[in-house]
Order: structure tokens, then C-alpha cells, then sequence
């Protein structure tokens, strides 16, 4: 026959751990209690107060929860498509584009960008992605979208200016002052406006607009501008004459002001001399051929 033996030891165990946790959580709510009793004696609020608090507080973060998992179950794009669908019905609705500021670029790019966003709700119009699209347009230095309810969407562009033409290997193209490329141009357009040439030229624009500053009388005459060994310039007036310049921007200025001195004085441009070199600061070079022609010449004569 057998005999079941209790064992007291275990259940005293138990017991002990069962009276160690009541006492913990005794202890939790005391201190909880103590804090919330600490709270208020700080801030003058009523119990009634508190518990509106802690309730509005229970509802909102239910409110935040139920917004999230409505998110994620796309109620929000079905609520932003009724909004759009609404805004549709009321007249709100991309019919016309208007383009302000256009003068030199093709028109029907800022239109090709735009046209884009018709038949939508102007609700749905992402301005600020529409303006960087534009933006993207060589001739476009600034631009600005806006909405003019109910059915307009407004483009103010301002354009670049074209400055000049930059020759490369295979084709000339415009440039603005600051030596953006705008767009391809043939020879017979090019004619008349000042050709940069040799490598590196472009990113020396705003410098030759400098250089070209310090003798203004002289910068109507400039044809073309070359920059020579990625360090100096050498202009050719438009009576294809080339004056050789120094490196440097304070030597190259200073030698451009001692050409317009002596052209002024001695009537150099339009003369014999068909090339000048300024690069020695001590004196300057002629070259003539028409004058040593003349030389020789004389000194035939004078040997017959």
C-alpha cells in the first residue's frame, strides 16, 4: 500500500515567494501613490483635474493609434482620393497653364513640364516638384509656381542672359555671364557676339568680364578671347588684330589700360601693326609684315 508524503517545505517556499511579490507590488503602488500625491502638491490641479488629464491623454494616444493603423491600411490615399475627387466636381480642377517671362527660350518647354499636371485637382499639384523640373532647363535661372484658383496653374521664369559665344570642337554654344551653356548656335547667329575659345575658357567668363572692365573704351573692339595655357588671354579686336596679354589679373589689367593709353594716342587699332605683345612689362612688340615689306623696299630703291 502506498502513502502520498506532502512536502511542507515546498509549500512554505511558495508561500514565502507569493508574500515577497504582494510586498513588492505593495511597494510599487506606494511609491506610485507617492509620486502622484508629489505631483500634485507641485502643480494646482484638482484629482477631478488629474483624471481628465490622464484620460484625455488615454484617448489621444488611442486616437495616434487608430490614425496609424488606418494608415497603413490605406484609409488615408482613399480619404486624399474623395478630397481630390471632391475638389474636381467643385472646379478645382488643372485647365490652363500660363507662362509669364519668356522671351529668348523656347516657350514650348516650360509647357511640356507643366502640361503634365492638367485634368488634375489643383489639391494634387506638387509646386515645389514642378519648380524643380523647371529649374532643370538650361535657359531657366530662376522660376516660381503658384496656384490661381480654380483651374490656373502661373510660371514666372526668369531667364539667363546670353552673354556669349563658347567655341568648342565641334560646335559653337551660348553662354550666359557666368558661363552657363544655354544652348547650341549656329556661325551666322554667332556672328557679332564675343567668341571665348581654348580649353578651360568657360569656367573664366566672370574673370575676362573683369579684365575687360578695367579699359571699357576698348571692350566694344574685343571679338574673340582666347586662354591660352590655362593661364592668360589673348584678345583679338575685331579689326583681327591680337594683342598678347600677361599672366595674372592685376598684370593683364594694367597692360590692357597701357594698350588703351597708346591706342588712344598713336591710333594703333585699325593700323599696320597686325599683333602686340604686352607679356614683357618693360616694353611691348610690334608685329607688321606690311612695314618690313616697306623697309626692304625702300632699301632696294635707295641701292639702285
Amino acid at each position: 500500500m502506498s502513502q502520498t508524503i506532502r512536502r511542507q517545505a515546498q509549500t512554505v517556499r511558495r508561500q514565502a515567494q507569493r508574500q515577497g511579490t504582494q510586498a513588492k507590488v505593495r511597494q510599487a503602488r506606494a511609491q506610485t501613490s507617492s509620486l502622484i500625491d508629489a505631483l500634485m502638491r507641485v502643480f494646482p490641479f484638482t484629482e477631478e483635474q488629474w483624471h481628465r488629464f490622464f484620460l484625455g491623454a488615454i484617448l489621444a494616444g488611442a486616437a495616434a493609434l487608430a490614425w496609424f493603423i488606418a494608415s497603413l491600411a490605406g484609409l488615408n490615399a482613399l480619404i486624399a482620393q474623395q478630397v481630390d475627387a471632391a475638389a474636381v466636381n467643385a472646379g478645382f480642377e488643372v485647365k490652363r497653364v500660363e507662362v509669364r517671362g519668356v522671351e529668348r527660350m523656347n516657350e514650348l518647354k516650360v509647357y511640356e513640364r507643366v502640361l503634365g499636371e492638367r485634368e488634375q485637382a489643383m489639391s494634387q499639384v506638387d509646386l515645389n516638384a514642378l519648380r524643380a523640373e523647371l529649374m532643370q532647363l538650361s535657359w531657366v535661372k530662376d522660376a516660381r509656381v503658384s496656384r490661381q484658383l480654380p483651374d490656373t496653374i502661373v510660371v514666372d521664369i526668369v531667364e539667363r542672359a546670353p552673354h556669349a559665344v563658347l567655341e568648342r570642337p565641334d560646335r559653337l554654344v551660348l553662354i550666359d555671364p557666368e558661363g552657363h551653356v544655354l544652348e547650341p548656335i549656329s556661325r551666322a547667329k554667332a556672328r557679332g557676339m564675343l567668341h571665348l575659345s581654348g580649353p578651360g575658357a568657360q569656367s573664366q567668363v566672370v574673370a575676362l568680364d573683369r579684365l575687360l572692365d578695367a579699359a571699357p573704351a576698348l571692350r566694344p573692339h574685343v571679338g574673340e578671347a582666347e586662354w591660352v595655357g590655362n593661364r592668360r588671354w589673348n584678345l583679338t579686336f575685331t579689326t583681327g588684330q591680337v594683342l598678347a596679354l600677361p599672366e595674372g589679373d592685376q598684370q593683364s589689367a594694367g597692360a590692357l589700360i597701357e594698350f588703351a593709353r597708346l591706342d588712344g594716342v598713336n591710333r594703333l587699332l585699325g593700323g599696320k601693326v597686325v599683333a602686340f605683345d604686352m607679356r614683357n612689362p618693360d616694353r611691348i612688340y610690334l608685329r607688321c609684315p606690311e612695314c618690313r615689306a616697306e623697309e626692304r623696299a625702300l632699301k632696294t630703291g635707295e641701292d639702285t
